[in-house]
């Protein structure tokens, strides 16, 4: 397989609570609509990334991973996974407060819909003044309350927490949260659409209709999570700081400084890089792009190291490490 940083068409989304940044700041599409969410990679059934640049533009991301197997995902990964491209890769912009709502871990993902949980991860690029998010039940509970939820209970019943730009939640499936108005994330998941609404602030769409709520769901997908409050990481110039790593994905934050040369021969995974402050030039096997705040390459497995030239910015490494995945028929 050919190694290059392979770009995507971004998978705008009209959201209820999306905003204007996405298109006006991330110049992505013309859209005068309320757009919440940019995929920048995504795998998932009716919204599969189309390569637009490079010896493999056309091509989608399905038809690479069943091209080139274990040279786009990695060996390990790709025994795994398969067909399946593990992850989903986002920017969102809420312009007002996102549902409150938990999504199912992989077992009940899998029983209940036939497709994967969804532990993901928020990195705020930004956010307006007094900006939060709600993170989690009150006094670690797992019950949400008997009675029918209204705006003034919000604040009795979940955590909410003012963010500042460069924190980072980690967001195991079965956590409660919602994304607050005002805020910009990028977010890293795993491939799952699947949602479990608990409040959604009594809003109505332009048809005047309330969006479907799924409380017995949420109710059995909801988990006694460790209390989880936002962690900031200070990166020393060109190296590599790690701030989130699961069985599912591993997200490094990378500042970068003039030139940087980052060895990628024992990763043994796709990596993939999404840019949240500044502009950068990776290379590649000779083959060189540029990306700025709010573009996403992917590397394939088989790309021994990348070349950064600056002169500042801020990354984002993502993969899926096979050292944290743990087999089933092992663990037994």
């Amino acid at each position: 397989m050919k190694t290059y940083p392979i770009k995507f068409n971004p998978i705008l989304k009209e959201k209820i609570w999306g905003g204007t940044k996405i298109v006006s700041e991330f110049k992505k599409g013309n859209s005068n609509r309320p757009i919440g969410e940019s995929w920048e990679i995504s795998g998932v059934d009716g919204n599969i990334s189309t390569v637009v640049n490079g010896y493999y533009s056309g091509m989608t991301l399905n038809e690479l991973q069943s091209t080139f197997t274990s040279e786009f995902l990695g060996e390990e990964n790709y025994s795994r996974f398969g067909k399946d491209f593990p992850l989903l890769i986002k920017f969102l912009d809420a312009a007002s407060d996102l549902s409150i709502q938990v999504h199912p871990d992989d077992e009940m993902a899998r029983e209940r819909h036939g497709g994967y949980g969804k532990t993901e991860m928020w990195y705020v690029m930004d956010h307006e003044e007094d900006a939060s998010v709600i993170m989690g039940l009150k006094d670690q509970q797992t019950d949400l309350p008997a009675k029918e939820l209204d705006t003034p209970a919000i604040e009795t019943v979940f955590k909410r927490e003012k963010v500042k730009n460069g924190d980072t939640f980690s967001i195991p499936a079965g956590m409660v949260h919602a994304l607050g108005a005002g805020v910009m994330v990028a977010e890293i998941q795993q491939t799952s659409d699947i949602t479990y609404r608990i409040f959604d602030w009594n809003r109505k769409d332009s048809e005047g209709k309330q969006r479907q709520l799924h409380i017995d769901l949420a109710q059995e997908a909801i988990k006694n999570c460790d209390d989880t409050k936002s962690v900031s990481y200070n990166a020393s110039p060109n190296s590599v700081v790690k701030t989130v790593s699961n069985e599912f994905f591993t997200t490094n934050l990378v500042d970068v400084r003039s030139k940087y040369i980052r060895d990628l021969s024992e990763v043994n995974s796709f990596v993939i890089y999404m840019c949240v402050e500044g502009r950068i030039s990776i290379t590649v096997d000779n083959h060189t792009e540029i990306i700025r705040t709010g573009e996403t390459v992917l590397l394939p497995a088989n790309s021994s190291q990348a070349i950064f030239y600056g002169p500042k910015a801020r990354l984002l490494e993502v993969y899926v490490d096979p050292l944290m995945h743990t087999p089933m028929e092992a663990a037994a």
